[in-house]
């Protein structure tokens, strides 16, 4: 059987080569059309996945996607992003430019990296997976137990959802500067982690890897939080339901599509989270118009399942409401931005999280890089009794951490200043020209 399996996987590898050269990637980049954004198009054979793969890769870079127009009914797949770089800029840097040639052009590999997520092997660190329930300081002691391994946290991202926590870290050993490879400790590492997770709740979900691969953090964060089960609502959610995202799922009868239209407050990486959760959940998008009004972002897919039908039921429908919902919200930073950057050292996280935590503050997304020896780290926290953030308490922490070290950035965001509700916007609709166009039913109508 698995002989069979790995000759079926070279026919694929070998047919997806063949169609590659026979219909290479083709990629324009046009800083002349628009006068407020540099226009990306992107004409390749269609495969499943390689959306995301595209908006990854221009994710990655730091881009905003403002617009973006996306094709791929049949074998064709045809995309058109506007993008700036965080200030609002064209892109001009010719280096950048050339990145995006080669990454999504005829040189690129990216219609075959689908299948292993971007999980490679690496000598340089672990990485280590851990998902459970949150509680205050939880950061904290993640940290302290890691220093107390003798394991160095070289970057790594915390994400926070509805009572549930993720994170990715890669670590290094303390001595040596390299992966940790010995079994045994590996286990152990695994071992007094999960056992940390579940707390004094031993029945408690929790579940920890470790690992010499390299995945895509975000998009791994993503699938671990969704095989969590974030996105269903708990008895603890008490927001008003003008604070979500407005999500709308319709079914187009007559074309087979299920619509899905999204609107929410626009910020970064905004499109790469809702089209990893659609990839993720085995649905192909076959069209799509994104766009943003003011702070507003809409977005509009038309999809369908992988096995070729639109959204079949009320309970699918749902849960395909839920997981955009969650999807969009693990990113929205709940609390103060705090930015600490300063040389690098072994247990320097643990260190600025236990004056978090001994100040009754706690983290609910945080970001660990270190490069050339500096550690720039970010973290949003608020205050562990739910009360907002004292001024005085953060005042304190820079004086103990360093006033040039950790400073803050923004303020807090304001809960209650969601967008307001609209009905449902189908910004697709001059592509087909049906005069059955009003046929589209809620899904929630099944016959």
């Amino acid at each position: 059987m698995e002989m069979n399996m790995s000759f079926s996987h070279d026919i694929d590898d070998e047919y997806e080569k063949f169609i590659r050269r026979m219909n290479p990637p083709r990629v324009v980049i046009d800083n002349e059309t628009c006068k407020n954004a540099t226009v990306i198009r992107v004409d390749s054979a269609n495969k499943h996945g390689i959306l995301l793969e595209v908006v990854q890769i221009l994710t990655d870079l730091n881009l905003i996607i403002t617009k973006a127009y996306i094709s791929s009914d049949g074998n064709w797949f045809m995309d058109v992003f506007n993008v700036t770089d965080q200030d609002g800029n064209k892109i001009l840097d010719e280096g950048i430019l050339d990145y995006i040639r080669k990454s999504l052009g005829p040189e690129s590999c990216f219609t075959s990296s689908m299948r292993s997520v971007g999980v490679k092997q690496s000598m340089d660190h672990t990485a280590i997976e851990l998902t459970g329930s949150d509680r205050p300081g939880l950061l904290s002691e993640v940290s302290a137990v890691l220093r107390h391994l003798k394991c160095n946290v070289v970057s790594g991202e915390v994400w926070t959802h509805n009572t549930r926590a993720a994170a990715v870290m890669q670590v290094t050993d303390e001595e040596t500067g390299t992966a940790i490879t010995d079994p045994d400790r590996l286990s152990r590492i695994k071992s007094l982690l999960c056992n940390l997770l579940k707390g004094s709740n031993k029945s408690s979900l929790a579940k920890t890897a470790v690992s010499n691969s390299v995945t895509h953090t975000e998009r791994r964060l993503h699938q671990m939080m969704f095989a969590d089960r974030d996105y269903e609502r708990t008895s603890n959610d008490v927001r008003d339901e003008r604070q979500r995202p407005n999500v709308d799922v319709v079914n187009w009868y007559d074309k087979d599509y299920s619509v899905v239209t999204i609107r929410c407050k626009d910020r970064p990486k905004l499109l790469f989270d809702t089209v990893c959760t659609l990839t993720d959940m085995d649905y192909v998008v076959f069209h799509a118009n994104i766009g943003t009004e003011g702070p507003d972002s809409y977005q509009e897919y038309y999809i369908r399942h992988v096995d070729g039908y639109p959204v079949k039921s009320e309970a699918e429908r749902q849960r395909v409401t839920q997981c955009l919902e969650a999807a969009i919200e693990r990113r929205v930073s709940e609390g103060l931005k705090l930015e600490l950057c300063t040389t690098d050292r072994v247990g320097l996280l643990s260190d600025v999280t236990r004056i978090f935590r001994e100040n009754s503050l706690t983290v609910t997304r945080a970001e660990v890089t270190t490069k050339a020896g500096k550690a720039v780290n970010t973290f949003y926290v608020r205050d562990a009794s739910g009360c907002p953030v004292d001024a005085k308490a953060i005042d304190s922490i820079r004086q103990v951490i360093g006033q040039t070290i950790l400073k803050v950035k923004g303020s807090p965001e304001d809960p209650k200043s969601a967008p307001q509700e609209s009905p449902t916007r189908f910004l697709f609709g001059s592509l087909f020209k049906s005069k059955s166009f009003v046929n589209f039913s809620l899904v929630r109508s099944y016959s």
